[in-house]
């Protein structure tokens, strides 16, 4: 199935609408931290300097400073990972955030797809990249944790299952930041045959500064750094991740994580209560609606003239246009939008 791979939620926001489209927390950073960030204005003149990003990410997880890299947001390191990784049969596991699979088509890599089936909860069966499995000659398997947009936290020891001789594991984990403890986070002492990919714009409302990093195989670290081009991260975006990877912002993004936790309950009740069920449980600051009980058509145009933006989910593999994905906002905002459904459900039997 061909889909618009570079389709993401910025494109289903309009002017007016409430954005439920978009998963960045924040609408912009916290005062504290856009005030580090405009103190390091007066440096533009010079060239960045990653070293300090590199000592803070080494620092908050424990490993050594070969085996990180700052980027600019994870996307890019998607694009490194497709410039300079060899790889002959890479496989990507869908649905998920589909720029690392067009990051790969890009680089001119014929890409295998795994697709997760509703059946089973969207949930990762490292199976059938074990020996005798349909994908067990992937050298390259990305996978999302939280996965991006089912919410689905895989089991870390699945995810290390994963890895195989000459097979290298990357693991999108932009929303582990999210999840309150970052329980399932596959960083830690070995690090041997993996690839963890962390975005910072997402908790911090850092979407147009452009802040990620990679954790892995220093081998591999190596070989992204090699691609990558230089001064690739500017000095706001290297201060920027030196601030939130601080004690205070790790506690911070820690207690919003639980905020997050208790806000999704709400949403999935409101939705509930009028009909509409989420496609597995999410531990993701967003869920994942199927709306097909009111009807084979996608919703989103009709949201839209109820004043709410969502993000459609035709352009994931795997999903279709019954498919909607909802950030996770305050209260009073899910309740509105479980009353907007309802109204639509409304409108729909009338007609």
């Amino acid at each position: 199935m061909n889909v618009d791979l570079h389709h993401h939620g910025d494109r289903d926001v309009a002017p007016g609408l409430v954005d439920l489209a978009v998963n960045v927390r924040l609408p912009a950073p916290p005062p504290w931290l856009a005030d580090t960030i405009a103190g390091s204005l007066h440096e533009l003149g010079r060239y960045p300097d990653a070293a300090p990003a590199v000592e803070a990410i080494a620092a908050r997880h424990g490993v050594d400073a070969s085996s990180v890299l700052p980027t600019a947001g994870g996307a890019e390191a998607f694009t490194l990972v497709a410039r300079g990784v060899r790889t002959a049969r890479p496989v990507v596991v869908h649905p998920q955030f589909t720029e690392p699979e067009a990051a790969l088509a890009a680089a001119g890599h014929d890409v295998g797809r795994c697709v997760l089936s509703r059946a089973t909860g969207f949930r990762l069966d490292p199976r059938p990249f074990a020996a005798g499995g349909e994908h067990a000659g992937a050298d390259l398997v990305v996978v999302g944790n939280p996965t991006n947009p089912t919410g689905v936290l895989h089991r870390a020891s699945d995810l290390r299952s994963l890895r195989a001789p000459g097979r290298l594991v990357v693991v999108d984990e932009a929303f582990m930041d999210a999840v309150p403890g970052e329980t399932q986070s596959v960083i830690g002492p070995d690090l041997d045959g993996l690839l963890v990919v962390r975005s910072l714009t997402k908790t911090w409302g850092l979407a147009g500064l452009r802040a990620g990093y990679v954790v892995g195989d220093p081998a591999v670290v190596a070989a992204l750094k090699a691609v990558q081009p230089p001064w690739s991260v500017s000095s706001p975006a290297v201060v920027a991740t030196v601030a939130c990877l601080s004690e205070r912002a790790v506690a911070e993004a820690e207690a919003g994580a639980m905020t997050i936790a208790v806000d999704r309950e709400v949403l999935v009740r409101e939705l509930e209560a009028v009909g509409l069920r989420t496609a597995a449980p999410s531990d993701a600051p967003f869920v994942l609606v199927d709306t097909s009980p009111l009807g084979a058509a996608s919703v989103r145009a009709d949201l839209a003239a109820l004043g709410f933006a969502v993000r459609r989910g035709e352009t994931f593999p795997g999903l279709g246009p019954t498919w909607v994905r909802l950030a996770v906002r305050d209260p009073e905002t899910s309740r509105s939008v479980a009353a907007a459904f309802a109204e639509l459900g409304r409108l729909r039997r009338v007609a």
